[in-house]
């Protein structure tokens, strides 16, 4: 179990005091003297549970206690309160503490507390990976990746529809990977033994349609760019989505069918046939944040393919890439990635050509920023430690930047 216990009050004495005591009692304490202090040692896995005095200068416990749900609502919290305070202290449990405990509390208290609430923690961080290997093992996880909320989002809803047996419309930016998350939905279902097939609505008419259709029976047929299908077409995958046909339809597109069907473009009837259940594909530009992850792993790939030894991704680079639009989402990413890999280019120089001094001074500071939080595995105050900055210029400068630590953390 873990033993872990991140104390906070702003009294030293009592620091002191209430430290000895958990170690005594064989917990692991980490003592801070302040909200500062205390948040850049909390992130969703925190394998242990916080105690915290109420009143403390600048922001108090309640800021400490919404900061520490917001970061993970399963953390334990246990306040800290003075004498006369015990209603303030109730109302910190109506807002999600774990418990209280009086000041000064007794030592025996502390610990069965602080014990209840670790073994609450080592239940929930048990499940949480318990569910990581079942997770890890599937196709979602093994072929979407990302470490973004949207990304986890989107394996999420993938693995949602995967289980149904309506038809699926899958929405994305060109080069977003409709395809491919079309193949992750046939893997994680029921038919996943059977027969997957890609074809271009562009590419087909009413007779192949038909046919391809009745080929696929029991597996799983994917139409791309739906929206460029004829009239003809779409009136007969309609009529045939209304046929007890065995074939599982998931379509594709990078248009907005909804304005289509408004205009007259597309097929009403279809469009809410095929949006029984949808996914859509969040772009690049919203999830910034999964570019590192995507471009080293498509640098693997090429290096993988091309039998070359895997080149040294900088910092630099990386920031570089988090900067760009890409307007070509995960296809113009892994077209950057097999170019870099076999040394034709390197995403840094094309970025930097047209900048202007300041912006590229403005471009060496985040990748000197971003440099740090990767070496220090997104730990704030390290980082801000070795670029010899004050914590509060640090954290200006992350605003600046779009920066968040909770990113390189691992």
């Amino acid at each position: 179990m873990t033993r872990r216990v991140l104390l906070v009050d702003d009294d030293a004495s009592v620091r002191a005091a209430l430290g000895q005591t958990l170690e005594l009692a064989e917990f692991l304490p980490t003592v801070v003297g302040s909200y500062i202090e205390a948040k850049d040692h909390i992130d969703a896995e925190f394998a242990g549970v916080v105690v915290s005095d109420i009143r403390m200068p600048g922001k108090d416990g309640f800021a400490l206690l919404e900061h520490v749900l917001q970061t993970d609502p399963d953390l334990p919290v246990i306040l800290l309160t003075g004498e006369g305070t015990v209603p303030t202290a109730v109302r910190g449990m109506s807002r999600g503490a774990f418990d209280f405990l009086e000041k000064p509390c007794a030592p025996a208290d502390l610990v069965e507390t602080v014990a209840r609430a670790l073994a609450n923690r080592a239940l929930v961080l048990e499940n949480r990976a318990l569910k990581r290997q079942v997770e890890a093992g599937d196709a979602a996880s093994r072929m979407l990746f990302g470490d973004s909320d949207l990304s986890k989002a989107l394996r999420h809803r993938v693995r949602l529809v995967a289980g149904m047996r309506s038809e699926v419309l899958i929405s994305g930016h060109p080069g977003s990977g409709t395809s491919k998350v079309a193949e992750v939905i046939h893997l994680l279902s029921d038919r996943s033994a059977r027969s997957f097939r890609k074809c271009s609505a562009a590419a087909m008419t009413a007779d192949t349609m038909k046919s391809v259709i009745s080929d696929c029976s029991g597996g799983t047929l994917y139409i791309d760019e739906i929206g460029d299908a004829s009239v003809q077409v779409q009136y007969v995958l309609l009529e045939q989505l209304e046929t007890v046909y065995d074939t599982r339809i998931l379509a594709g597109t990078s248009r907005d069918l909804a304005q289509d069907v408004a205009e007259g473009r597309f097929n009403a009837d279809l469009f809410y046939k095929l949006d029984v259940m949808n996914v859509r594909i969040p772009s690049l530009n919203e999830r910034k944040e999964d570019i590192p992850v995507l471009f080293r792993h498509y640098v693997a790939i090429a290096c993988e393919q091309a039998a070359l030894p895997l080149p040294v991704i900088g910092a630099d680079t990386l920031a570089s890439l988090m900067e760009q639009d890409w307007p070509g989402n995960a296809r113009a990413l892994m077209s950057a990635a097999m170019r870099f890999a076999l040394g034709l280019s390197d995403p840094v120089d094309s970025a930097q050509t047209d900048l202007g001094l300041a912006e590229q001074m403005a471009r060496v500071e985040q990748s000197l920023i971003v440099s740090a939080l990767i070496q220090f595995q997104g730990n704030a105050t390290g980082a801000a430690n070795s670029l010899k900055l004050p914590r509060k210029t640090f954290y200006d400068k992350l605003a600046k930047h779009g920066i968040k630590p909770e990113t390189y953390r691992r």
